[in-house]
């Protein structure tokens, strides 16, 4: 008896779609995981053969679950890139390559359930914000650098969202007027000094000049193994790269001061795997630019936090959306449902 009510059970799916990795986690209804599969993107690979790819990885995981495909309620998809939230297309999304992806269309039509798209920092907060570092909070701001630098944001537990859109993109504030070319065409914005692209990019530099020579050793000036983990080893080595991380983090500080004055969050989530590798460091950069920059009557309103979820945020977060989405009495607003 037991056995035949566990078959009823509902399982959701989170699936993160990243630009360089894809991660897919089934998921019960009480978003516990039962089973997963990462699987690395293939760059520019098109995107017929990328939503081929997605829809085998979902299949691979409910291999690992050892589930019917056939109990799955519901598909939650968190991306980065250009979004129409409310037809489920991703417009653009540079680091695949691809345009105009009809990504919850296809997933439907394979799985027959209704699929849910959002912005991969939105899902990664949102996932924070039910079981992670921004648990309770009222409001809860989301900064995530990586190659870009994402913005997302939690009021009275429903993501801040435009018109069919995306927004909170945090990364494109200018700190520095006419400052360094970021990848949007436009300068000074927050990622182009404070991305961690912008920070390996400036540790390059160092260890070409000689500064940094633990990061030479290990990488020579090849931006592409620069990455995290061997940023929070040079931190402890090279005295340069601990100056350039708190230099980005304190960068972020003053931005995240601005937003304090428009949106008062009560926690302010740190999330992407610099953050997660130096959080200590990062925290403490991210702080004093904070204090620096917010008018008194500011101080003492929020706590700043590292994510707690690490690569499971933005799957538990697009899960529990999209658990959300498909149980209308719980529906948030900008919900986008392909059925």
């Amino acid at each position: 008896m037991g056995d035949e009510k566990d078959v009823k059970q509902d399982v959701w799916v989170g699936f993160d779609l990243g630009g360089t990795k894809m991660l897919a986690v089934i998921l019960d209804e009480n978003l516990k995981p039962l089973g997963r599969k990462r699987r690395k993107t293939r760059g520019h690979e098109g995107v017929d053969a990328g939503l081929e790819r997605i829809e085998e990885t979902i299949e691979k995981a409910f291999k690992d679950a050892d589930i019917d495909p056939a109990r799955l309620r519901g598909i939650g998809i968190g991306c980065p890139g250009i979004l129409d939230l409310k037809k489920g297309i991703i417009n653009e999304a540079p680091n695949l390559g691809w345009e105009d992806a009809l990504i919850c269309d296809y997933l439907n039509k394979k799985f027959n359930v209704p699929v849910v798209l959002l912005n991969d920092v939105d899902a990664g907060l949102y996932g924070e914000f039910h079981f992670g570092a921004a648990k309770g909070a009222h409001n809860a701001l989301g900064i995530f650098p990586g190659t870009g630098i994402g913005g997302a944001f939690i009021y009275e537990g429903k993501i801040l969202q435009g018109n069919g859109r995306s927004c909170m993109e945090i990364g494109h504030i200018q700190v520095i007027p006419n400052g360094p070319l970021c990848g949007c065409s436009r300068r000074g914005c927050l990622e182009a000094v404070a991305s961690r692209l912008a920070i390996s990019a400036a540790i390059a530099q160092a260890a070409y000049r000689g500064q940094a020579p633990y990061v030479r050793e290990q990488a020579e000036t090849d931006l592409s193994n620069i990455r995290s983990r061997l940023i929070s080893e040079a931190v402890e080595k090279d005295k340069v790269v601990k100056e350039i991380v708190q230099n980005a983090a304190y960068q972020i500080g003053l931005a995240a001061g601005s937003m304090i004055h428009l949106l008062s969050p009560d926690k302010i989530i740190l999330g992407g795997g610099l953050a997660e590798a130096l959080p200590d460091l990062f925290k403490k950069g991210v702080k004093s630019g904070i204090e620096d920059w917010i008018m008194p009557s500011f101080k003492g309103s929020y706590d700043v936090e590292v994510a707690k979820l690490g690569d499971d945020s933005a799957v538990l977060g697009a899960a529990a959306y999209a658990r959300n989405s498909f149980q209308s009495e719980n529906a948030p607003e900008g919900a986008t449902v392909a059925s």
